[in-house]
């Protein structure tokens, strides 16, 4: 998998801060996780899952996190290599936004609203996302935090981007896509979110995977992100920090708990701009019949 690279340009004043405190401090080979910040990779998988009649190729796109450090450019190449890829479904699994993202957000809407596909492009919220609404991890409300959230799924859906609140919806004739809002900031309502299923295979959406061991089996496969792949990842000890309760078990890629789901590194990054050994990714999945 060749690794993408795109406009470094796109990055905010914060990137030439810290490289200039890494300067400073003589270490060169820390530059080395602020370069893989931005570059990212298309990761193919496979998988078989029971009652599709026909194959499908989804583009997963999670963790965006517009904000201080990501900028139109890297969203802009993001766009570019989903669209090479001619998948048949988007999904954005969540943190559209950083949590420290301030500002106008309708250069994100324009560059999604370029997303295309036949079966649509689908999203669900995150924490980032929850916490510029103004509701956060921490029971901190806003008090208008619902309007904000209504008003921003709007926007997206205005762009091409449906946000799935719970909710689900039959994107063709064997497979039904169910959304559910995030675990750690919100209300997810898995059983509201199949509520609406009539036999099809599903395709959950969920931002953290920390939802995955309530999931149940007639579930053929949820797709994550939230985690980053731990972002920065050392020999021997793996991932540093997943923002999971369950730890480094649900850090990445194919897992088990006990029905099967897909976690992605994401594209974007929080609190700094590192990755080390654990590059970005837009996933690219092909789901063929068993």
């Amino acid at each position: 998998m060749r690794p993408v690279d795109f406009d470094e340009a796109s990055v905010s004043f914060t990137r030439r801060r810290l490289l200039r405190a890494i300067a400073l401090g003589g270490a060169a080979f820390a530059a080395v996780p602020i370069v893989n910040t931005y570059r990212f990779e298309v990761s193919r998988h496979r998988v078989s899952l029971a009652g599709l009649t026909a194959p499908l190729r989804v583009a997963h796109l999670s963790d965006l996190h517009f904000g201080p450090f990501i900028r139109e450019g890297s969203v802009r190449a993001w766009v570019d290599a989903t669209l090479r890829e001619r998948p048949d479904l988007i999904v954005i699994t969540g943190d559209f936004f950083d949590h420290l993202f301030r500002g106008d957000g309708a250069p994100l809407l324009r560059l999604l609203a370029r997303l295309s596909a036949p079966l649509g492009v689908f999203g669900v919220w995150g924490n980032h996302d929850n916490a510029i609404f103004g509701f956060d991890e921490n029971g901190i409300f806003h008090p208008d935090w619902r309007e904000r959230r209504t008003n921003w799924g709007r926007a997206l859906r205005a762009s091409g981007v449906r946000i799935l609140l719970n909710e689900g919806v039959r994107v063709r004739s064997d497979l039904y896509l169910a959304g559910i809002d995030d675990e750690r900031t919100g209300w997810p309502d898995l059983a509201r979110a199949l509520a609406g299923r009539r036999g099809e295979t599903v395709l959950l959406l969920s931002h953290t995977p920390d939802a995955l061991p309530s999931v149940p089996s007639n579930v053929a496969l949820t797709l994550c992100g939230h985690t980053h792949g731990g972002q920065v990842k050392l020999p021997v000890v793996g991932p540093l920090v997943t923002s999971s309760r369950y730890g480094r078990r649900f850090a990445e890629g194919f897992v088990r708990a006990p029905a099967l789901g897909f976690v992605s590194r994401g594209l974007g990054v929080s609190n700094l701009p590192l990755r080390l050994d654990c590059p970005a990714e837009v996933a690219m999945l092909e789901l063929t019949p068993r």
